[in-house]
């Protein structure tokens, strides 16, 4: 068992948990991204999922006197594998940055494509343990911004698995009464 005592003296530079205890520590960083960025939940099959975005990825903007895009929506495009986000306004060019999960959209080698207002852009990508960010420059006036992946959720949602396995049924049923009047009518 250890036990500690703290006493209030100075200390003249930071001292970590794995130094004093001689152990190592794990503890969350604090996120940039989830401390100053926009939030949008996205509803999915009864799922929420916690989309972060931002503007100005520098901190030298910060305290700037910069007029932020407005977000009206982000939604899955299962069709296309993206996810399509719609601006109101964008007073200036900027930078616009979204951290997503890897459930809500992936891409194999983590090759995205981003459509700006339907052009090809180049893009920034950060990789985290759970989830990407994508960072693209957008001029002044950007409507629609697309990130296409590979894959996306629902992938094969709830309601796709109920249409496919009624499907089936209803095959496998007319089949073996299609057999079945078929072999009556032969005897």
């Amino acid at each position: 068992m250890v036990s500690l005592l703290f006493f209030a003296i100075p200390s003249v530079s930071p001292v970590y948990a794995e130094h004093v205890l001689d152990i190592e520590a794990f503890a969350q960083y604090l996120d940039i991204s989830q401390l100053e960025g926009g939030k949008f939940v996205l509803e999915i099959d009864g799922n929420s999922y916690d989309l972060y975005y931002g503007y100005h990825g520098s901190l030298d903007a910060m305290g700037g006197d910069f007029q932020d895009p407005t977000l009206s929506e982000i939604i899955v495009n299962p069709e296309r594998k993206s996810l399509e986000i719609t601006l109101s306004e964008v007073p200036e060019r900027t930078d616009f940055w979204i951290r997503t999960p890897f459930e809500v959209i992936s891409a194999e080698k983590e090759n995205f494509q981003v459509l700006v207002d339907g052009v090809d852009t180049g893009y920034d990508l950060m990789k985290f343990p759970n989830d990407y960010v994508v960072g693209v420059f957008i001029p002044e006036n950007t409507k629609h911004i697309e990130v296409v992946g590979t894959t996306v959720i629902p992938e094969f949602g709830t309601v796709s698995v109920l249409i496919f396995g009624l499907s089936l049924f209803g095959i496998v049923f007319l089949g073996r009464n299609l057999l079945f009047t078929t072999l009556t009518r032969i005897n």
